[in-house]
């Protein structure tokens, strides 16, 4: 009884490690999911950032020449008023 229990025990261990092994790349491919998931996840992040602070700054420096432009107009035209109202030398 004993010998054929020896006898049968390397082939048991044998086929318990294949399992092991299957169940390990099948873990090894949910981890690799994962991992891809978490890496989309980021660059869509990314993405997303510089998106976001592009507009912010396209939008701050339009806003920038906007005033400017105003104010320079303001003056032009200010300065056109008094140019006019004072006689020529």
């Amino acid at each position: 009884m004993i010998g054929a229990a020896l006898m049968l025990a390397p082939g048991l261990t044998a086929a318990r490690a294949q399992n092991d092994q299957g169940a390990s790349s099948k873990q090894d491919l949910k981890d690799a999911g994962h991992d891809a998931r978490t890496g989309v996840k980021d660059a869509g992040k990314g993405v997303k950032k510089g998106t976001q602070k592009s507009y912010k700054t396209g939008k701050k420096d339009t806003t920038k020449a906007y005033d400017k432009t105003k104010n320079t107009t303001k003056s032009a035209v200010n300065g056109g008023k008094e140019g006019a109202k004072e006689p020529p030398q």
